[in-house]
């Protein structure tokens, strides 16, 4: 059997059909079936069970595709030594950040990453916690970058920095004529929330929950972005939470309108997360030190309290 049928093997196994797995492998069907049916033929097994819709693997096929991906991420690993030995970081690197992350972070390192390492082909996504975490298990992704910790075992966390949580308080509400707030004083009926999906808002919802005063809330307003939560808020419709490298962006009006929490501040643990086979890990390492150095200008914290961004279901 050669790398290249159990590449073959790898996509039929997520996508669960052939047509789709060979599109994705950019060779025709037929090609990607034969090439299959002679493992199988080697073997003297069915790695498919093509009777099905959609196509499942079988008992024996579970274990050899868990195989056949320790394979080609050993094989690809040998370019990576050689890569290291040479000293060359270059080559494609695929990279996904969550959205409440993106707009603040990519501006202040992308810029230095692809001065300092012109050679190395970014692709960057931006995703859900969700959508990252399958991809890296696919290999879909080399990299990413998401608030954490984040508890897979098969996932290593390298952390870059830690952000904390600050209140954005409308000039009529209570709040406002505190210089800090104590976290017990949420009332989590009245916090403007990012809408499901976003691991910034299961952080506060995680946050909230370890009070006594939650009620069934009157209402809830759900955004995709925190624009539009702060213009809500504004409106006098509650108070909202921001991560504080966005607070960077708001003008001066706004600004006067942000609250910081009493220490230690509670936040979120950003890292830069990747496969434990550590496949280009010379080029994980170059795209956290430009991090690292653009980063700590902009945030110093050290008093804070890690608030988990897993959902709590």
């Amino acid at each position: 059997m050669t790398i290249t049928q159990l590449t073959y093997v790898l996509a039929v196994a997520e996508h669960r059909n052939f047509t789709l797995a060979a599109e994705k492998c950019f060779v025709t069907q037929p090609t990607l079936s034969m090439q299959i049916q002679k493992i199988e033929d080697e073997l003297g097994i069915l790695i498919f069970d093509r009777s099905k819709k959609p196509i499942q693997l079988t008992e024996i096929g579970n274990k050899i595709v868990t195989q056949a991906k320790n394979i080609v991420n050993e094989s690809i690993r040998i370019k990576d030594i050689v890569d290291q030995q040479k000293g060359f970081i270059g080559g494609e690197f695929r990279l996904g950040i969550i959205p409440t992350i993106m707009p603040t972070l990519l501006p202040m390192f992308l810029n230095s990453f692809i001065k300092k390492y012109p050679k190395v082909n970014l692709i960057i996504e931006e995703l859900n916690t969700e959508e990252i975490l399958t991809k890296l298990h696919n290999n879909h992704l080399d990299a990413a970058i998401a608030a954490t910790p984040l508890e897979d075992e098969k996932i290593k966390e390298l952390v870059l920095y830690y952000e904390p949580f600050v209140v954005y308080v409308p000039e009529q509400h209570e709040f406002s004529s505190q210089k800090t707030i104590d976290p017990n004083q949420l009332d989590p009926n009245e916090i403007l929330l990012l809408r499901d999906g976003h691991c910034f808002r299961d952080g506060i919802l995680n946050l909230c929950q370890r009070r006594d005063n939650i009620h069934p809330p009157a209402f809830e307003i759900a955004s995709g972005s925190f624009e539009t939560l702060i213009k809500l808020a504004d409106e006098g419709l509650g108070i909202t939470l921001l991560p504080y490298l966005h607070t960077l962006d708001l003008n001066d009006k706004n600004r006067e309108k942000l609250r910081q929490f009493r220490d230690p501040k509670p936040a979120r643990e950003v890292s830069l997360i990747f496969p434990k086979s550590e496949l280009k890990l010379h080029i994980i390492e170059a795209l956290r030190s430009v991090i690292n150095g653009v980063v700590k200008g902009a945030i110093a914290f050290h008093d804070v309290e890690i608030i988990s961004p897993l959902s709590k279901k």
